[in-house]
């Protein structure tokens, strides 16, 4: 049954295009698709083994200035009166580049800041997302700082035979998202549903049970750290893309706020929470705007998350899911009042 409801959501999505002629919406649609993307790769660490990073942003942003900067060459001065000069590669080869500097990014981070735990950890990613964002400020002969690196070229796909395949349009960038975005739920799926999934979630379970199994608590953190870092890179590269200007403020704060409240509204531990929670709090911005100023957009929004987080606190997916399955089997959850009246142990 969920096969065939992710087959209907993403043929669902597939459709779009055929009957949305407003580019603004679709251009709406294809960043909020690219944040989904890195929703998703922040539930892989938050949903899947407790640990919220909340420095994110960074690998995102870093995926973002490899794939253009390698797109788009450089030169720059180096100690000693030595120059490093890069031409301009393909931006096919940035998307990669992208992905594997900002996994291995994530494997230097995680096998440093998983050595602490709680609050600890958060410090760490913020810390690393900040200095990321100040070398990106400063480094002007690299990055053009706060001017911003613009004319990054739009990815082209080769085609055998044919040529290159430039996505220009949002229509084409629209599909590029979308499956990328499927590449990157497929891939979580099958690794949260795989032995090392199961160490994951033992680990958040229980870190104490899990060691005492033989489960590797920094190598199996560090791996989810990796995979998470690479996704999130591969978002970065195509807002880099798509966009086309990219300057220090992609590390913003409020980014990091905003994966967090896809995963946590959407429901964090489920595969298809931060695509819902994505979709939600990605557009609902857009529909506020023409209808509410800018201070109430804010007091809407935050009324909205609010609202969702009271009424099914699990988020969106899980608690649905939970609800119809009650439902299913003819049985009502009673309150924990009933349950104390009635003698009976609630189950966790």
């Amino acid at each position: 049954m969920r096969a065939g409801l992710t087959i209907l959501a993403v043929a669902a999505l597939a459709s779009v295009p055929l009957w949305l002629r407003d580019p603004y919406l679709l251009n709406a649609l294809i960043t909020t698709g690219i944040f989904v993307i890195g929703a998703m790769s922040l539930n892989l660490l938050l949903g899947f083994t407790g640990q919220l990073s909340l420095g994110h942003i960074a690998f995102f942003g870093i995926g973002a200035y490899v794939s253009a900067l390698t797109s788009l060459g450089f030169d720059i001065g180096l100690p000693g009166g030595f120059r490093l000069v890069h031409e301009p590669w393909p931006p096919i080869l940035g998307f990669v580049l992208a992905i594997l500097i900002a996994g291995t990014c994530g494997y230097f981070v995680g096998l440093l800041s998983f050595r602490v735990r709680g609050a600890y950890f958060v410090i760490v990613t913020i810390s690393f997302a900040e200095v990321v964002r100040l070398v990106a400020l400063n480094w002007v002969d690299l990055t053009q700082g706060p001017l911003a690196l613009t004319n990054i070229p739009s990815i082209a796909l080769p085609l055998a035979g044919l040529g290159e395949l430039t996505l220009r349009t949002k229509l084409q960038n629209y599909y590029l998202v979308l499956a990328v975005g499927l590449i990157a739920y497929l891939l979580i799926a099958r690794l949260v549903h795989s032995h090392f999934g199961r160490a994951m979630r033992g680990l958040m379970e229980n870190e104490t049970l899990a060691v005492s199994v033989g489960i590797d608590v920094t190598r199996t953190l560090t791996l989810a750290a990796v995979i998470s870092a690479a996704i999130a890179g591969a978002a970065g590269s195509l807002y880099a893309h798509y966009i086309r200007i990219i300057d220090p403020e992609v590390f913003a704060f409020i980014n990091t706020v905003t994966m967090v409240i896809m995963v946590i509204s959407g429901g964090k531990g489920s595969l298809a929470g931060p695509v819902v929670g994505g979709l939600i709090f990605g557009l609902l911005p857009v529909a506020l705007r023409p209808i509410m100023a800018p201070e109430a957009q804010w007091i809407a929004y935050g009324g909205v998350l609010i609202a969702i987080l009271f009424v099914l606190p699990r988020g969106i997916v899980p608690s649905l899911a939970q609800r119809f399955a009650a439902r299913r089997s003819g049985k009502t959850a009673l309150p924990p009042v009933a349950l104390a009246d009635t003698g009976v142990k609630e189950r966790v």
